[in-house]
Protein backbone atom coordinates (compact mmCIF):
# COMPACT_ATOMS: atom_id res chain seq x y z
CA UNK A 1 0.00 0.00 0.00
CA UNK A 2 1.23 3.34 -1.22
CA UNK A 3 1.87 5.99 1.65
CA UNK A 4 -1.50 7.79 0.21
CA UNK A 5 -3.16 5.07 0.12
CA UNK A 6 -2.29 3.93 4.03
CA UNK A 7 -3.01 7.95 4.44
CA UNK A 8 -6.75 7.62 2.88
CA UNK A 9 -7.45 4.18 4.62
CA UNK A 10 -6.66 6.05 8.02
CA UNK A 11 -8.79 8.67 7.28
CA UNK A 12 -11.71 6.05 6.33
CA UNK A 13 -11.89 4.74 9.73
CA UNK A 14 -13.08 7.88 11.32
CA UNK A 15 -16.37 8.47 9.03
CA UNK A 16 -19.11 5.95 9.88
CA UNK A 17 -22.08 5.37 8.24
CA UNK A 18 -25.38 4.86 9.93
CA UNK A 19 -28.78 3.31 8.77
CA UNK A 20 -31.61 4.48 11.01
CA UNK A 21 -33.88 0.91 8.95
CA UNK A 22 -31.45 -1.27 7.51
CA UNK A 23 -33.23 -2.88 4.53
CA UNK A 24 -30.32 -5.19 2.53
CA UNK A 25 -32.92 -5.77 -0.38
CA UNK A 26 -33.59 -2.10 -0.60
CA UNK A 27 -33.33 -1.21 -4.48
CA UNK A 28 -31.70 2.18 -4.11
CA UNK A 29 -29.78 3.84 -1.05
CA UNK A 30 -29.77 7.38 -0.10
CA UNK A 31 -26.22 8.33 1.58
CA UNK A 32 -27.22 11.94 3.64
CA UNK A 33 -24.90 14.88 4.63
CA UNK A 34 -25.28 16.40 7.15
CA UNK A 35 -24.68 20.40 7.52
CA UNK A 36 -22.38 22.33 9.84
CA UNK A 37 -22.25 20.82 13.36
CA UNK A 38 -25.02 17.76 12.82
CA UNK A 39 -24.68 14.17 12.75
CA UNK A 40 -26.22 11.12 11.55
CA UNK A 41 -29.47 11.50 14.26
CA UNK A 42 -30.53 14.69 11.69
CA UNK A 43 -31.75 11.85 8.94
CA UNK A 44 -32.99 9.18 11.91
CA UNK A 45 -36.86 9.36 11.12
CA UNK A 46 -36.45 9.74 7.34
CA UNK A 47 -36.74 6.32 7.07
CA UNK A 48 -40.54 6.92 7.77
CA UNK A 49 -41.16 9.40 4.54
CA UNK A 50 -38.58 7.52 2.12
CA UNK A 51 -41.02 3.62 2.28
CA UNK A 52 -39.82 0.43 1.55
CA UNK A 53 -37.54 0.54 -0.96
CA UNK A 54 -35.25 3.56 -0.28
CA UNK A 55 -32.65 2.76 2.60
CA UNK A 56 -31.77 5.93 4.32
CA UNK A 57 -27.72 6.30 5.02
CA UNK A 58 -26.95 8.51 7.10
CA UNK A 59 -22.94 9.82 6.96
CA UNK A 60 -21.45 10.27 11.23
CA UNK A 61 -18.47 12.60 10.62
CA UNK A 62 -16.17 12.52 13.74
CA UNK A 63 -16.13 14.92 16.19
CA UNK A 64 -20.15 14.39 17.33
CA UNK A 65 -22.72 12.29 18.72
CA UNK A 66 -21.07 8.12 18.83
CA UNK A 67 -17.97 10.02 17.42
CA UNK A 68 -17.45 12.93 19.91
CA UNK A 69 -14.09 13.17 20.62
CA UNK A 70 -12.43 12.19 17.77
CA UNK A 71 -10.73 15.01 15.27
CA UNK A 72 -13.34 16.74 12.81
CA UNK A 73 -12.18 17.04 8.97
CA UNK A 74 -11.31 20.70 8.15
CA UNK A 75 -11.05 20.07 4.56
CA UNK A 76 -13.61 18.75 2.11
CA UNK A 77 -11.00 16.73 0.01
CA UNK A 78 -9.96 15.06 2.38
CA UNK A 79 -13.11 13.83 3.78
CA UNK A 80 -14.82 13.05 0.36
CA UNK A 81 -11.86 10.78 -0.10
CA UNK A 82 -12.53 9.40 3.51
CA UNK A 83 -16.37 8.97 2.86
CA UNK A 84 -15.31 6.73 -0.22
CA UNK A 85 -13.26 4.35 1.28
CA UNK A 86 -15.50 3.69 4.04
CA UNK A 87 -18.49 3.30 1.61
CA UNK A 88 -16.46 0.51 -0.23
CA UNK A 89 -19.17 -2.20 -2.30
CA UNK A 90 -22.25 0.32 -1.23
CA UNK A 91 -21.61 2.33 -4.21
CA UNK A 92 -21.44 -0.64 -6.59
CA UNK A 93 -25.43 -0.85 -6.33
CA UNK A 94 -27.77 1.58 -7.03
CA UNK A 95 -27.38 5.07 -4.73
CA UNK A 96 -28.33 8.75 -4.31
CA UNK A 97 -26.66 11.50 -2.85
CA UNK A 98 -28.16 14.34 -0.08
CA UNK A 99 -26.45 17.03 1.17
CA UNK A 100 -28.11 19.79 3.79
CA UNK A 101 -25.76 23.02 4.16
CA UNK A 102 -22.15 21.97 3.97
CA UNK A 103 -23.72 18.48 3.44
CA UNK A 104 -24.75 19.75 0.04
CA UNK A 105 -21.11 20.82 -1.05
CA UNK A 106 -19.61 17.87 0.53
CA UNK A 107 -22.02 15.18 -1.67
CA UNK A 108 -21.28 17.15 -4.86
CA UNK A 109 -17.98 16.90 -4.59
CA UNK A 110 -17.56 13.15 -3.71
CA UNK A 111 -20.21 12.90 -6.82
CA UNK A 112 -16.97 15.15 -8.31
CA UNK A 113 -14.84 12.24 -7.19
CA UNK A 114 -16.82 9.47 -8.28
CA UNK A 115 -17.05 10.75 -11.81
CA UNK A 116 -13.12 11.29 -11.97
CA UNK A 117 -12.68 7.78 -11.17
CA UNK A 118 -15.09 6.33 -13.13
CA UNK A 119 -16.80 4.68 -10.40
CA UNK A 120 -20.92 4.42 -10.56
CA UNK A 121 -22.77 7.84 -10.85
CA UNK A 122 -25.23 8.85 -8.07
CA UNK A 123 -28.81 8.11 -9.85
CA UNK A 124 -29.94 11.43 -7.99
CA UNK A 125 -28.49 14.18 -6.04
CA UNK A 126 -30.36 16.79 -3.89
CA UNK A 127 -28.36 19.73 -2.66
CA UNK A 128 -30.13 21.46 -0.10
CA UNK A 129 -29.80 25.04 1.62
CA UNK A 130 -26.60 26.13 -0.32
CA UNK A 131 -25.33 28.21 -3.24
CA UNK A 132 -23.85 26.94 -6.26
CA UNK A 133 -20.13 26.09 -5.54
CA UNK A 134 -18.75 28.64 -8.37
CA UNK A 135 -20.35 31.39 -6.44
CA UNK A 136 -18.41 33.37 -3.66
CA UNK A 137 -19.51 32.67 0.08
CA UNK A 138 -21.10 36.18 1.88
CA UNK A 139 -18.60 34.80 4.99
CA UNK A 140 -15.30 33.56 3.56
CA UNK A 141 -13.63 33.49 6.67
CA UNK A 142 -16.16 32.20 9.43
CA UNK A 143 -14.32 29.46 11.02
CA UNK A 144 -11.48 32.32 12.11
CA UNK A 145 -13.79 34.25 14.12
CA UNK A 146 -13.83 35.11 17.63
CA UNK A 147 -15.80 32.12 19.40
CA UNK A 148 -18.30 35.27 20.16
CA UNK A 149 -18.86 36.21 17.04
CA UNK A 150 -18.92 32.49 15.77
CA UNK A 151 -21.88 32.31 18.14
CA UNK A 152 -23.58 34.83 16.70
CA UNK A 153 -22.46 33.60 13.11
CA UNK A 154 -24.65 30.44 14.42
CA UNK A 155 -27.12 32.44 16.15
CA UNK A 156 -27.85 34.20 12.59
CA UNK A 157 -27.65 31.08 10.44
CA UNK A 158 -30.93 29.72 12.65
CA UNK A 159 -31.43 26.11 14.07
CA UNK A 160 -29.56 26.32 16.85
CA UNK A 161 -31.71 26.64 20.06
CA UNK A 162 -31.03 29.68 22.23
CA UNK A 163 -30.67 27.90 25.02
CA UNK A 164 -28.30 25.77 23.55
CA UNK A 165 -26.15 28.61 22.24
CA UNK A 166 -26.36 30.57 25.81
CA UNK A 167 -25.11 27.11 27.63
CA UNK A 168 -21.19 28.07 27.44
CA UNK A 169 -20.22 24.83 28.69
CA UNK A 170 -21.76 22.77 25.94
CA UNK A 171 -20.73 25.76 23.47
CA UNK A 172 -16.95 24.64 24.62
CA UNK A 173 -17.33 21.08 23.17
CA UNK A 174 -19.52 22.06 20.21
CA UNK A 175 -17.22 25.08 18.81
CA UNK A 176 -14.51 23.38 17.66
CA UNK A 177 -16.38 20.38 15.23
CA UNK A 178 -18.48 23.96 13.85
CA UNK A 179 -15.78 25.70 13.88
CA UNK A 180 -13.71 22.66 11.67
CA UNK A 181 -17.09 22.24 9.63
CA UNK A 182 -16.83 25.78 8.89
CA UNK A 183 -13.56 25.74 7.67
CA UNK A 184 -14.31 22.74 5.10
CA UNK A 185 -17.16 25.56 4.05
CA UNK A 186 -14.60 28.32 3.71
CA UNK A 187 -11.61 26.38 2.31
CA UNK A 188 -13.20 24.96 -0.34
CA UNK A 189 -12.24 26.51 -3.91
CA UNK A 190 -13.99 24.88 -6.94
CA UNK A 191 -12.10 24.15 -9.67
CA UNK A 192 -13.92 23.70 -13.17
CA UNK A 193 -14.01 20.37 -14.54
CA UNK A 194 -16.19 18.21 -16.27
CA UNK A 195 -19.78 18.16 -15.83
CA UNK A 196 -21.78 15.84 -13.89
CA UNK A 197 -24.51 13.69 -15.84
CA UNK A 198 -26.83 12.45 -13.44
CA UNK A 199 -30.16 14.82 -12.32
CA UNK A 200 -29.88 17.23 -9.54
CA UNK A 201 -32.26 18.45 -7.36
CA UNK A 202 -31.63 21.72 -5.24
CA UNK A 203 -34.18 22.99 -2.39
CA UNK A 204 -34.64 25.48 -0.08
CA UNK A 205 -36.31 27.72 1.91
CA UNK A 206 -38.24 31.03 0.54
CA UNK A 207 -36.31 32.85 3.26
CA UNK A 208 -33.69 31.95 3.76
CA UNK A 209 -30.53 34.41 3.17
CA UNK A 210 -28.11 32.00 3.05
CA UNK A 211 -29.12 30.30 0.06
CA UNK A 212 -31.64 32.57 -2.24
CA UNK A 213 -33.75 31.25 -5.10
CA UNK A 214 -31.14 32.51 -7.77
CA UNK A 215 -28.15 30.81 -5.88
CA UNK A 216 -29.71 27.47 -5.74
CA UNK A 217 -30.91 27.88 -9.31
CA UNK A 218 -27.01 28.85 -10.71
CA UNK A 219 -26.79 24.48 -9.77
CA UNK A 220 -27.88 24.12 -13.13
CA UNK A 221 -24.48 24.65 -14.12
CA UNK A 222 -22.81 21.75 -13.15
CA UNK A 223 -24.24 18.87 -14.57
CA UNK A 224 -25.85 18.26 -18.29
CA UNK A 225 -28.45 16.03 -16.88
CA UNK A 226 -31.67 16.73 -15.32
CA UNK A 227 -32.53 20.00 -13.54
CA UNK A 228 -35.34 20.84 -10.36
CA UNK A 229 -35.77 23.67 -8.61
CA UNK A 230 -37.69 23.27 -5.02
CA UNK A 231 -39.02 25.89 -2.47
CA UNK A 232 -40.77 24.88 0.64
CA UNK A 233 -41.78 27.77 3.45
CA UNK A 234 -39.07 28.80 5.90
CA UNK A 235 -35.47 29.38 6.55
CA UNK A 236 -32.29 27.49 6.09
CA UNK A 237 -33.70 24.56 8.30
CA UNK A 238 -37.17 24.36 6.21
CA UNK A 239 -36.37 20.76 6.13
CA UNK A 240 -37.01 20.37 10.10
CA UNK A 241 -40.88 21.64 9.85
CA UNK A 242 -41.25 20.96 6.02
CA UNK A 243 -39.88 16.98 6.52
CA UNK A 244 -42.90 15.29 5.13
CA UNK A 245 -43.21 17.74 2.07
CA UNK A 246 -39.59 17.30 1.65
CA UNK A 247 -39.13 13.45 1.50
CA UNK A 248 -41.89 13.45 -0.96
CA UNK A 249 -40.25 14.79 -3.56
CA UNK A 250 -37.33 12.77 -2.66
CA UNK A 251 -39.08 10.06 -2.96
CA UNK A 252 -41.00 10.57 -6.34
CA UNK A 253 -37.46 11.60 -8.09
CA UNK A 254 -36.42 8.57 -7.26
CA UNK A 255 -39.46 6.11 -7.64
CA UNK A 256 -41.77 8.16 -9.49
Amino acid sequence: MTAGADAAAGAAREVGLVRPRPLPGAALRLVCFPYAGGGASVFASWPAGTGPDIEVCAVQLPGREARFGQRPFQDVRTLVSAVEASLGGLLDEPFALFGHSMGALVAFEFARRLAARRRRAPAHLFVSARPAPHLPRPWPRAHLLPDDQLIDRVRQIGGTPAQVLADARLMRLVLPVLRADFAVNDGHVHRPGPLLDCPVTALGGRDDPEASPRALTAWQRHTTGPFRLRLFDGGHFYLREHRDELLRVVRESLVG
